[in-house]
């Protein structure tokens, strides 16, 4: 397991990292996001989109669950599953469908559905450092 992890001061500084990992995935790359609250999960997924070359404006999709972006060089499939109260409501919106796809899947708060997360699945963890200051994350990054 391949671990790298980048410390973000900013805002900014987080959407540059995600959006750098949008320009190198490939088709069928699924994104496992986790963190708490507020620690820019959306941020992260919405400097993704860019690096993906996704035109339109990217929202979390906290009451939708999926947003799906076809403007980029592959579709991206934005997930947010916050809401979700049982796993196998992810089979009502296709959730396979997505992410062994054509196309690249992003999925917030992926912890609350473990079961569902491919094994080869990239995983982020996000997390805030105060001491370090307001604008500080930490990106860990999990590859297999």
């Amino acid at each position: 397991m391949a671990i790298e992890v980048f410390e973000s001061f900013s805002a900014e500084d987080t959407r540059k990292f995600a959006a750098e990992m949008g320009k190198k995935v490939t088709p069928g790359t699924v994104i496992a996001l986790s963190g708490d609250l507020g620690v820019g999960k959306t941020l992260f997924s919405q400097g993704f989109a860019e690096g993906l070359g996704v035109k339109e404006p990217t929202s979390s999709p906290t009451f939708t669950i999926l947003q799906i972006y076809d403007s980029g060089r592959m579709p991206f499939y934005h997930f947010d599953v916050y809401r979700i109260a049982d796993p196998e409501e992810m089979d009502e919106i296709g959730f396979d469908t997505y992410i062994y796809g054509e196309g690249v899947s992003v999925i917030e708060w992926a912890e609350l559905i473990p079961e569902l997360i491919p094994e080869d699945a990239v995983r982020i963890k996000i997390e805030k450092e105060l001491e370090k200051g307001f604008d500080y994350r930490k990106i860990t990054v999990c590859t297999d």
